[in-house]
């Protein structure tokens, strides 16, 4: 168990990342989702992820319900704030603030009715209403880790803002950790050696096709003993079944991309391990990660990951993917 905070707040090698629990791409059953963090569960998972910008606020609730019984103090719990869900249109009668009019959010990537719009706020009260919510949507009086949520376009309110507002809520005991989570390195990096956050969340740049957190986040955050989650590991797809179709960063994997993930399947094949098993270890390798996230929409999904994760890969992979051009040669085992 890996520290991420003060306060003793730990999280395994593998973490739940709970974005798929808000339908992303497509719909996902409350008995599959309840099914998928029970199943987690049972692996022995312990530290779950969520955030507001999941299915608008389906993942904090579904998260939320699943883990209801369990014991508070036997689990670790991150959501993240810098969207403020806010409902649209007028009340209709129905409760449900569509005002009357369907749509949905999958713009955003997630298929559920867009009930409420995002508003990105990193002020300090934007930062404390927010975890207002969440606490609220998942049914709890705390929550272990906050992150500040993708401020890639709003560096300079989450810095002089919505940071020391995380710092303030950690010293009244509100929050027991702080962080950011971003899709990027850099900004990240910043965090790391500018602030006094206890953990960061870095999503996708630290995988098998994507190795831009090696130049600077990994070893900025072992140099400053800041722990790193790794979340995206699959690249949001194309890592755990490449083929037409696949998605990379939420998208359709271009071609190259594609290609080179075939290559490293067949590797990976010819040396008795899977793609996913191979995706997974890379990303728990390095010293400076604490864990890794893993999204998963059912138990099946969730034991596979559990059991990929858990597959020794032997040393000669990574040495036939060095010489094939397919990894940085510098890239600690």
């Amino acid at each position: 168990m890996t520290a991420l905070g003060r306060g003793g707040i730990g999280a395994g090698p593998l973490g739940f990342g709970a974005a798929a629990l808000g339908n992303l791409y497509t719909e996902v059953t409350e008995e599959a989702a309840h099914e998928a963090v029970a199943a987690a569960w049972e692996a022995g998972i312990r530290y779950f992820d969520t955030a507001p910008h999941y299915g608008l606020g389906l993942s904090e609730r579904r998260l939320g319900a699943a883990l209801r019984g369990r014991p508070r103090a036997s689990y670790t719990l991150s959501t993240k704030v810098g969207r403020l869900l806010e409902p649209v249109g007028t009340d209709d009668g129905t409760g449900d603030g569509t005002g009357g009019r369907t749509g949905d959010d999958l713009a955003a990537g997630f298929a559920v009715p867009a009930t409420h719009r995002r508003v990105w706020d990193f002020s300090a009260d934007g930062v404390r209403r927010s975890l207002e919510a969440s606490l609220d949507r998942l049914g709890l009086d705390r929550v272990d880790v906050v992150y500040l949520h993708d401020p890639d376009d709003h560096a300079e309110q989450a810095f002089r803002e919505g940071y020391p507002a995380l710092e303030k809520l950690r010293s009244e005991g509100v929050v027991g950790a702080i962080g950011a989570g971003m899709n990027q390195s850099a900004m990240l990096t910043r965090f790391v050696r500018d602030t006094d956050v206890d953990v960061v969340l870095c999503a996708g740049r630290h995988t098998l096709l994507d190795h831009s957190a090696l130049a600077d986040l990994l070893p900025a955050a072992l140099e400053r003993g800041v722990p790193v989650v790794v979340g995206g590991v699959f690249n949001s797809g194309l890592l755990a079944d490449p083929g037409p179709g696949a998605t990379y960063d939420y998208a359709r994997a271009p071609r190259p991309l594609l290609d080179r993930a075939l290559r490293i399947k067949e590797t990976a094949a010819a040396h008795g391990i899977t793609l996913r098993a191979a995706a997974l270890s890379y990303c728990a390798a390095h010293p400076a990660v604490a864990g890794v996230l893993v999204g998963a929409r059912s138990a099946a999904e969730v034991r596979d990951c559990a059991e990929q994760f858990a597959v020794p890969v032997p040393a000669a992979f990574w040495q036939e993917l060095r010489e094939a051009g397919l990894l940085p040669r510098e890239e600690p085992s």
